[in-house]
């Protein structure tokens, strides 16, 4: 139970710390308030959950060991990133405020956001490692649902945080820089995983 608790602390620290999720979450509560984030919280946790499944099942050796499904996967999700850094920035330039989107593009935003990042099976990778014992590796699958609790849990509190009436005021306020920095950080998110997938690509067939 202690090695189980261990990766399910390991897990909440990557899921709480600032990135992409994490500005989504932020973001999409003060622009469209807590239903809205509680949809986004779904899809994320859904697709997380997708990549835990695989991590136990042992995907994550498979993927190390297929370097092209990784390269693809990585320039795929960084390109994902860049189309959210182009949203973002088309909003930072807008003046008007418009109408928010349904709850549904809400979920679908999380869900896809979450799938486009193959470094998630590999942090689910580490956690099972670090949290299933040896002599029990069928709590894999319980550590699984457990940690997907978890996500979800710090997710809805950064929602239920950023959705109160002076953090929308202040969004109000700010929205333009604050998109603006939404923006940017994506951006930079998406150009981080091209890179990768590129310098992998690069180094499997470097230049004679």
């Amino acid at each position: 139970m202690e090695t189980l608790l261990i990766g399910l602390a390991t897990f909440a620290v990557v899921c709480a710390s600032p990135g992409p999720a994490v500005v989504a979450v932020v973001t999409t509560a003060m622009a469209r308030g807590f239903g809205a984030t509680v949809a986004l919280t779904l899809g994320m946790a859904l697709a997380l959950g997708g990549w835990g499944i695989l991590a136990a099942a042992g995907f994550g050796a498979v993927l190390a060991a297929a370097p092209s499904a990784l390269i693809a996967l990585k320039i795929l999700g960084g390109l994902y990133l860049i189309y959210l850094a182009w949203g973002a920035g088309r909003s930072a330039l807008d003046t008007t405020e418009g109408a928010p989107p349904p709850v549904v593009a809400s979920f679908r935003a999380g869900l896809l956001l979450n799938l486009s990042n193959p470094k998630s099976v590999f942090a689910w990778t580490a956690t099972i490692a670090v949290g299933t014992p040896v002599d029990a590796p069928e709590l894999a699958w319980l550590l699984v649902p457990l940690a997907m609790g978890v996500t979800v849990a710090i997710y809805l509190v950064y929602g239920f945080a950023f959705s109160r009436g002076p953090m929308r005021l202040a969004y109000r306020r700010l929205r333009r820089w604050l998109d603006a920095g939404a923006s940017a950080l994506f951006g930079l998110a998406g150009l981080g995983l091209i890179r990768d997938g590129l310098l992998t690509l690069w180094r499997r067939n470097p230049a004679p």
